[in-house]
């Protein structure tokens, strides 16, 4: 049992914790929970900590505790777990995990892809909110500007409840060629945008779809709104101008969803 802070191991996890760089450096993230550990694929468990409670309670579990010897794992004292923690009441189980590769040409050749383009998006909670609703609704892939907040932030990691294990997504150094990649993959894109004369569900989403959607205070950025091949308005009553970020995206997925999934309702 590891029964020190001061212990390299321990050391290194809070580290990866606060620093995104050595987390990058390192080819991991971290998740914190009993569902995070169940549902991590078994091939990407590096490390695993658990305090004395949660590996009895796991060993209660049929499935988990196979899993947990398979992995291997390091008991450690609440206290040391505590320094580990990102989290205000954590449940003593923490999972380092292999970071997973995907490729954006792969993402852009699934039949009648749905995608969403996130440019500048900052708060952690809401692209994690976006991450596990789109795999709710059907996302086929999420690409990201390299000026969105890490998707490895614990908080990220945390708020996708575990879809960050399977919804695939990519860095791109630029947006703007990534425009023209869909166009020429015969994707359409869409800016929920002021400019935006129709609502989100007159316009058809059964076929390659994506969804551009932008920093959270000042929107899509002007380059990136200009290369869209749709503006679509999202109805507003009050004095509301916008929407949250990943209420808006989730609006747009799920209305896409409604569309593939055989509804009669014929669009506006």
């Amino acid at each position: 049992m590891i029964t020190s802070s001061a212990n390299p191991k321990v050391k290194q996890v809070a580290l990866w914790q606060a620093k995104g760089k050595e987390r990058r450096r390192a080819g991991v993230f971290l998740t914190e929970g009993f569902k995070m550990f169940e549902e991590a694929p078994e091939e990407r468990l590096r490390e695993v900590y658990l305090t004395s409670e949660a590996l009895e309670k796991v060993s209660e579990t049929p499935g988990m505790k196979e899993k947990l010897m398979r992995a291997g794992y390091e008991e450690v004292t609440p206290e040391v777990f505590r320094k580990m923690s990102d989290t205000q009441t954590p449940q003593g189980i923490l999972c380092v995990v292999e970071r997973p590769e995907y490729e954006l040409e792969r993402l852009l050749t699934v039949p009648r892809p749905l995608l969403l383009v996130v440019e500048g998006l900052q708060d952690p909670g809401n692209l994690g909110a976006i991450v596990r609703t789109g795999e709710g609704a059907g996302v086929t892939g999420i690409i990201m500007s390299v000026g969105t907040v890490d998707i490895f932030h614990p908080k990220t990691i945390r708020a996708t409840m575990g879809s960050i294990y399977r919804v695939p997504f990519v860095w791109a150094e630029d947006l703007t060629k990534v425009m023209g990649m869909l166009r020429e993959k015969g994707i359409h894109s869409f800016a929920a945008h002021l400019e935006g004369k129709r609502y989100y569900d007159s316009f058809s989403f059964r076929e390659g779809t994506a969804f551009l959607i932008g920093n959270e205070g000042a929107g899509l950025g002007r380059e990136l709104a200009r290369r869209a091949d749709d503006y679509l308005k999202i109805p507003m009553e009050g004095k509301v101008e916008s929407l949250n970020a990943a209420i808006a995206a989730s609006l747009l997925m799920y209305e896409a969803h409604r569309q593939r999934n055989g509804s009669s309702d014929t669009l506006n």
